[in-house]
């Protein structure tokens, strides 16, 4: 093999392992998955200390520290159920049986750790089935009358 190809193939091969390393530590920082508190309360171990999107539903009225912005409050989805504390300012829409997307941590002891500005209340549906017109109506709008007599 020659001089110059040698050094070509060191070259291809160095610039190989700094885009893999850089790729590995790009991606291993900001990881983070979206999972249902169902799927995360049935193994909590394995996700301890990952960054997480849990979504669930509050559970309860949220309970706030007297005189700051601290917050416990539990999150549910399918029958399980974990504690996430909160220090910051929540959402308008974020209330008893809301559905949130929390972006934080589960905590060794079971607890869900939420980060800054890491609450977000979905907003309810406006869909109500109530109120829709019977079925079998017509459905037509009422006819328009004219201004003259």
């Amino acid at each position: 093999m020659s001089h110059k190809a040698a050094r070509i193939g060191v070259t291809c091969l160095v610039l190989t392992l700094a885009f893999g390393g850089l790729l590995y530590s790009t991606l291993s920082e900001g990881t983070e998955y979206y999972k249902h508190v169902d799927e995360v309360m049935t193994n909590p171990s394995a996700w301890q200390g990952k960054n997480l999107q849990l979504h669930g539903f509050v559970q309860g009225e949220p309970y706030r520290t007297r005189d700051s912005l601290r917050y416990r409050f539990d999150v549910q989805n399918n029958g399980k159920v974990v504690r996430a504390y909160y220090t910051g300012i929540v959402p308008d829409t974020f209330k008893a049986d809301s559905e949130v997307v929390l972006k934080g941590r589960l905590a060794a002891d079971g607890t869900f750790q939420v980060e800054k500005d890491g609450v977000m209340a979905k907003c309810p549906s406006k869909y109500d089935p109530a109120k829709l017109p019977p079925a079998g109506g017509t459905g037509a709008a009422p006819a328009a009358t004219s201004g003259t007599k």
